[in-house]
């Protein structure tokens, strides 16, 4: 038997070293939300290794370098992504106190990047995504003092002999490219005019109409709406008549700035421009074709914003002759929405891509609830209650994966402009489909480290900025806080709580790590960056692999990151992952004034 001596000896022979050498800690990676985090809110960093951690972390005054707290990381048992073994969870949530902080390894000295602890940390950022809404403006583009496709454009598909002129300039350049789509832009309108209704005290009135710098009076979330608005009275001409795209992928001939579009369509370069009328049935000048059934989705989500403004312009800035044209448009084109029930899609030339959306009773219920607040009329109230039924929970939020833009907008806002309007009975019957959503992105997030909760197709993070605000309703609605904190991992994650550490918004925050390669032309041809942009985001590496065109201009600065599961790029060649695009950056304004206070 072995003396009592030897046994000790040999159980504390792991922990022995050779003289003179010191045990290498693990290299360790520190994931947080660079802009911060609001005082009395969940706060989290993620750590991951090929190693197991055995060091603590301590929170650190960024301007003193004196501790804060100490804190023994928790291993996640959740299941990885393929490129580390070891995840943990950094909590610091019962730090209230206000400042600039960050994390670093006690042993390891690994640091993280510094961030915010302040009730003002997300304050004035919606203005930045405003900013650059503005670059995308078609028409006068103040960003670039330029203006660009004044002979937009020409008819296909209308009541008119095809090629005859109709004025549809204005309105804003779909992503990277110079597209553009009444699908994504009757969104973007409607979303910052629902924004505006909620958040009133949380804009600001850096720009006048033309977005100049100088103030006007009015917010400037208003001035860009109106930008929107004026584009789809332009095309909506006649009440049966609504057109919805100009150009098409012909656009997509390597990098141009605005004003010299090198495109031709048939008329010349930097010359006229296709404008598709909304037919309701299948269109296509060439092989693809879309798969167009009505006009319902498009009719009625427009005819949305044109409610939403017809109570803006009339109750709260005094315009009675805007807010009437308004109110008949909306009119009018639910109307057509009505007549012509199901989906318009978009229009591909000599490309396979196009926006695929197949919903559209979620858009008219949105449409006849916000002509039931302007007009009290009770048969709009009528026909939301049964769009409502049509769409109820409906969307991406329960799938693996979808075609393209096929559940859009990614959110049914229909249900909660309705909430309001209907009884107790009607109300549970609108939040339990919020609540179907959430629950199955909430159980998706349970299956990975960063509880992030939902499928990684293609523009992965407007399917994301869609989620928070549809939480972010919820708790509107309800007063119902139960999914803070999964509303906050998933805010988390566009700021740097992600494997590559970066923000998804160029510029955002100032100093930090943020997309700055983007897929643009006016990044590509001048260097230009322009903050606020909402880059697509990561996508599954199945898709990345198998799109057409996709190159890497430059070393992958993820390398050490990426895994083959879910690749983000930032790299201009990488159009899938890393395109600011318009209505994503749109559709995260709700977001980002929910954060900012006043």
């Amino acid at each position: 038997m072995l003396s009592i001596f030897l046994q000790i000896w040999l159980l504390c022979l792991p922990l022995w070293s050779e003289p003179g050498t010191v045990e290498k800690p693990a290299e360790v990676y520190i994931r947080i939300n660079q802009v911060g985090y609001r005082c009395d809110e969940q706060k989290q960093a993620i750590l991951f290794s090929s190693e197991k951690l055995k060091e603590t972390f301590t929170l650190t005054y960024a301007e003193s370098g004196k501790p804060l707290l100490t804190i023994r990381p928790l291993r996640s048992e959740k299941k990885t992504w393929g490129a580390f073994e070891y995840y943990y969870t950094c909590d610091f949530s019962r730090v209230t106190e206000q400042g600039s902080f960050f994390l670093v390894g006690d042993k390891s000295g690994t640091r993280s990047p510094v961030f915010q602890i302040s009730d003002s940390a997300y304050n004035h950022l919606q203005e930045d995504l405003l900013g650059f809404m503005r670059q995308q403006r078609c028409g006068y583009n103040p960003t670039l003092d330029m203006v660009c496709h004044q002979h937009d454009g020409r008819s296909f598909y209308g009541p008119m002999p095809d090629s005859t002129f109709v004025d549809v300039s204005g309105g804003w350049h779909d992503a990277g490219d110079m597209l553009k789509y009444l699908i994504s832009g009757s969104y973007a309108t409607a979303h910052m005019l629902l924004t505006y209704e909620l958040y009133p005290d949380r804009f600001e009135d850096r720009c006048n109409a033309l977005g100049q710098p100088v103030s006007n009076g009015i917010p400037d979330v208003l001035d860009e709406a109106k930008w929107g608005l004026d584009w789809i009275h332009k095309l909506h001409p006649a009440p049966d008549q609504l057109v919805h795209q100009v150009a098409d992928d012909r656009d997509h001939m390597g990098w141009k700035m605005p004003d010299q579009d090198r495109s031709d369509y048939g008329w010349g370069e930097n010359s006229y421009r296709p404008a598709y009328f909304a037919t309701g049935e299948p269109q296509g000048l060439k092989r693809y074709q879309s798969e167009a059934t009505g006009v319902a989705n498009l009719a009625g989500r427009s005819a949305a914003a044109m409610a939403l403004a017809a109570r803006i312009w009339k109750k709260e800035l005094g315009d009675p002759p805007f807010a009437d044209s308004c109110l008949e448009a909306a009119i009018t084109l639910y109307k057509l929405g009505g007549l012509k029930e199901g989906f318009q899609q978009g229009n591909s030339y000599g490309a396979p891509y196009r926006y695929g959306e197949q919903s559209w009773a979620d858009d008219m219920e949105w449409g006849a609830a916000e002509l039931y607040k302007a007009t009290g009329e009770r048969s709009y109230l009528e026909d939301a209650l049964r769009y409502a039924r049509m769409a109820g929970a409906v969307s991406w939020m329960p799938l693996d994966t979808t075609e393209h833009y096929q559940y859009y907008p990614f959110i049914n806002m229909g249900h909660y402009a309705l909430y309001d309007a209907v009884n107790e009975a009607q109300k549970d019957s609108l939040v339990a489909y919020y609540r179907a959503g959430i629950e199955s992105c909430l159980a998706r997030a349970g299956t990975n480290p960063y509880g992030i909760g939902i499928p990684f197709i293609w523009c992965s993070n407007n399917l994301l900025t869609s989620l928070i605000a549809q939480v972010i309703l919820y708790e509107h609605m309800t007063g119902d806080k139960r999914y803070a904190g999964f509303l906050l991992k998933q805010r988390d994650w566009l700021f740097g709580r992600n494997p590559w550490g970066t923000s998804m918004f160029t510029g955002i925050p100032e100093g930090g790590e943020y997309p700055v390669d983007v897929h643009t032309s006016i990044y590509a041809l001048t260097g230009m960056e322009v903050a606020g942009g909402l880059v697509d985001g990561p996508v599954y590496g199945t898709i990345y692999r198998s799109l057409k065109g996709l190159h890497l201009n430059d070393p992958d600065e993820f390398a050490a990151v990426q895994n083959p599961f879910v690749v983000y790029h930032d790299d201009k060649g990488d159009y899938s992952t890393n395109e600011p695009t318009m209505d994503g950056t749109a559709g995260a304004i709700l977001m980002m004034a929910h954060f900012a206070g006043r």
